[in-house]
């Protein structure tokens, strides 16, 4: 299987997704630091909370509404819109002009424009891709997004603090590419049916809707072990980097001696360069083998080598972890995607999506709580807590593994008897 025999859509949207990450990786992990400057501290987490919270009701709103109108349509409007967003964050943070409040605004008009675009352009994904072509389009995906991450994050640690002007002038020239891109080469792709309008029949449609979806045995307990997963990888921005900054003494590696907050930089960097080094030759691998087998190989790997990591202060011992876990990772993304993409039904994908971006949310708040928790426990027992998350993940996973290998079945029958 190549890139150049997916659909139209599939090619642009990676190479869309790839510039607006790296776009976006240029200057949102930053901005904290910007608002901090010009507000207190505790206006800054105030108003991140708020953008993060706007971000998260969009979502539900793109969901529901790329399911009725259109993809494109939402995600037209989402890029012109942060294309609109970025060229006032460079114009009011130029020599000529600064407005921090009006900044603030740009960054939640680009939360918005994330949450209504995001649901859609992964029904897109599914919408036009063959079950056979999934792994393997979910993998290049992920390592594009990845990959994009580290060049912007790379790019704005440069640039950020001494030419942010210049720095929102560029992703502002990307940000209209992208949506050029979008206007210009994306094409419809939801089929719309009678079926389809119901839900705008009535005021309270997108409760229904999303009452639907959470009736939705299978995909909740998908969900939630999902989020189970994610939380591990999280961890490590959170309370692994506290323990190593805290408990961790001064090693050598090699010719440089490194203490726990350099060991979190190396471990975060480490991650990314396997990811982008492995991750297509990984899913190539794992389709000689059935995705259930591979998936539960995966799971373990990640769980494990995260677990470690949050224990050790070895630094060996952690980069060897690092390599496990982040085998896992490259095993397991593409067929938790592939599972993912089998279970909404044709006429709710978005609806589905968005609640599936919901898993970041989760996960945050779980990993926030153990940071609290870690106040009370020793390292072993957090190390024991977050191995059982880990673990409840898996058995939750494995419990639905018969129905999800059901629906994959139904999904690859019911794509047979249309083409």
């Amino acid at each position: 299987m190549r890139f150049r025999d997916f659909h139209i859509n599939i090619k642009i949207r990676i190479i869309e997704s790839f510039l607006s990450h790296a776009v976006g990786g240029m200057v949102f992990p930053f901005m904290a630091i910007y608002l901090a400057a010009h507000f207190s501290a505790k206006l800054t987490g105030a108003l991140l909370i708020v953008n993060v919270i706007i971000g998260a009701l969009t979502n539900f709103i793109g969901g529901y509404y790329a399911d009725l109108i259109g993809r494109k349509k939402l995600m037209v409007t989402a890029e012109v819109a942060r294309f609109f967003a970025f060229t006032v964050m460079a114009m009011v943070n130029s020599p000529w002009l600064q407005m921090p409040i009006l900044t603030f605004f740009m960054m939640t008009v680009n939360s918005i424009c994330w949450g209504l675009a995001g649901p859609a352009g992964q029904a897109m994904l599914i919408d036009v891709s063959t079950p056979e072509q999934r792994k393997f389009m979910f993998s290049i995906s992920y390592w594009a997004t990845n990959f994009s991450i580290a060049i912007g994050s790379i790019l704005g640690g440069f640039f950020f603090k001494s030419y942010f002007f210049e720095l929102l002038c560029a992703t502002s020239v990307a940000a209209l590419i992208v949506a050029l891109m979008v206007i210009f080469f994306i094409k419809e792709s939801l089929v719309k049916t009678d079926e389809v309008q119901k839900p705008m029949a009535h005021p309270f449609g997108m409760i229904s809707v999303y009452k639907r979806v959470l009736k939705d045995r299978v995909f909740v307990l998908y969900f939630i072990a999902g989020t189970l997963i994610f939380t591990m990888e999280m961890h490590l921005t959170n309370y692994i980097g506290i323990h190593l900054s805290n408990d961790m003494p001064k090693q050598k590696l090699f010719a440089w001696v490194v203490d726990g907050i350099n060991t979190l930089g190396i471990l975060r960097t480490l991650n990314t360069v396997l990811v982008v080094l492995t991750s297509l030759f990984a899913v190539r691998m794992i389709t000689r083998f059935k995705d259930r087998n591979a998936l539960l190989f995966g799971l373990i790997l990640f769980v494990v080598g995260y677990s470690v990591i949050s224990y050790t202060t070895n630094i060996w011992l952690l980069l060897i972890s690092m390599v496990v876990a982040t085998i896992g990772e490259v095993v397991r993304v593409p067929i938790e995607e592939n599972y993912m993409a089998a279970i909404p039904p044709e006429d709710a994908r978005s609806s589905y999506m968005a609640v599936s971006g919901l898993n970041f949310n989760g996960a945050s708040l779980i990993t926030s709580l153990f940071v609290t928790i870690s106040a009370f426990l020793s390292p072993l027992w957090m190390s024991i807590a977050i191995l059982g998350v880990g673990a409840m993940g898996i058995f939750i996973y494995v419990s639905i593994l018969p129905q999800l290998e059901s629906r994959k079945a139904e999904a690859e029958k019911a794509f047979k008897s249309v083409s």
